[in-house]
């Protein structure tokens, strides 16, 4: 058992806080790692808002980089040492999907079976089952994937969770190819993932869709041919003017609300492929009429984790970043420490980030 500092939200809607964490000794098949960096990730803010569920008080923080410092019983694909990035999809190989080929699907992941506890036994909920915003933390061996050490962990966790499920949302999930026009509507960090994968596939337009001049702006950098102000103009006209009046091959939506589904439903082509990777909330009921839905053809597809699998795409895209194809170091906004995690989540609601990253 060690003793560790780490960030925790006691109660719905209250400040999050900084308090002592109880690490166990990994069991069999898990694995204590030393925490690098962790990305500030909007879904920590719906945990702390109780948008997930009621299971506080919760450990936050899950878009990770570390290195391992001790493994359990059984453990072989990494070993104590290793540089690695936390997933929170750590597939089983035996549920029904796995044992189709579709391990991304996996309805089974693994987490640690031990839980981290406050000094008095409360037992925490760890984010997304990882629980990084810690200076250790007690996870499942298969929620480690082993990468390229000389990568920078601040932009090597970003892979854990955002930025994997934008590129993944386009790559994946969109199947988007060589010279598919492809709108991304909302510029957040899984937008510009998405824009940046878009990229890496060939897209000969990448449309992006957003309500932000900064973001316009900073979605070029990462891909973007062309940028439309929802603000200032129809983004479902816009598309399809700047698509020969058809509409976008793939279209994704970053936002996760009802309006902007049914502007990604509309400014697709026909037979076309919308992308939902915004995570919507409980209480939001989308309407479409059913005949559009069948007279429009092509697919209505949810992204979920990017359809990533960990073992495959993470290794993949740290060997582009190193390379200087893909540009991770640019969704880095800033560097802040353990105790700036509150004041991150007061800069999501003024776009003044892509990401905030805790460096421990």
């Amino acid at each position: 058992m060690q003793e560790v500092r780490g960030v925790i939200a006691r109660s719905k809607g209250a400040p999050v806080e900084l308090a002592t964490i109880q690490v166990p000794d990994p069991g069999p098949g898990e694995a204590v790692v030393r925490v690098q960096t962790c990305g500030v990730c909007h879904t920590d803010l719906h945990y702390r808002e109780g948008g997930i569920n009621d299971d506080f008080p919760f450990l936050l923080g899950h878009e990770a980089a570390g290195i391992v410092e001790t493994v359990g019983d059984g453990v072989t694909d990494v070993a104590p040492g290793d540089f690695v990035i936390l997933n929170w999809r750590a597939v089983c190989g035996t549920c029904r999907a796995c044992l189709r080929g579709r391990p991304w699907y996996c309805f089974n992941t693994h987490n640690a079976a031990q839980p981290m506890t406050l000094t008095d036994g409360t037992p925490l909920a760890p984010a997304l089952g990882v629980g990084a915003f810690v200076e250790k933390t007690l996870v499942h061996a298969g929620q480690c994937t082993k990468v390229d050490p000389a990568a920078r962990p601040a932009a090597a966790g970003l892979l854990g969770c955002g930025v994997m499920a934008g590129i993944g949302a386009a790559i994946n999930t969109g199947g988007v190819g060589r010279g598919d026009s492809v709108a991304v509507i909302g510029c957040g960090g899984v937008g510009d993932g998405a824009i940046a994968g878009a990229r890496l596939a060939g897209a000969s337009k990448i449309i992006a869709v957003d309500t932000d001049p900064r973001k316009l702006e900073w979605a070029k950098g990462f891909g973007a041919t062309h940028t439309v102000n929802a603000k200032e103009t129809d983004p479902v006209a816009a598309i399809q003017e700047l698509t020969g009046g058809f509409g976008a091959d793939v279209v994704i939506e970053a936002v996760g609300r009802p309006e902007t589904y049914k502007q990604a439903f509309y400014a697709r082509d026909l037979a076309g492929t919308v992308v939902l990777v915004g995570v919507p909330t409980p209480d939001m009921i989308l309407e479409l009429p059913l005949l559009d839905v069948f007279g429009r053809g092509g697919a209505l597809r949810s992204s979920w984790y990017g359809d990533c699998l960990p073992s495959r795409d993470f290794p993949l895209l740290i060997d582009l970043y190193q390379q200087g194809r893909l540009d991770l170091d640019a969704f880095v906004t800033e560097e802040i420490p353990l105790d700036g995690v509150e004041a991150a989540f007061a800069k999501m609601h003024t776009g003044d980030v892509l990401r905030s990253v805790v460096v421990l």
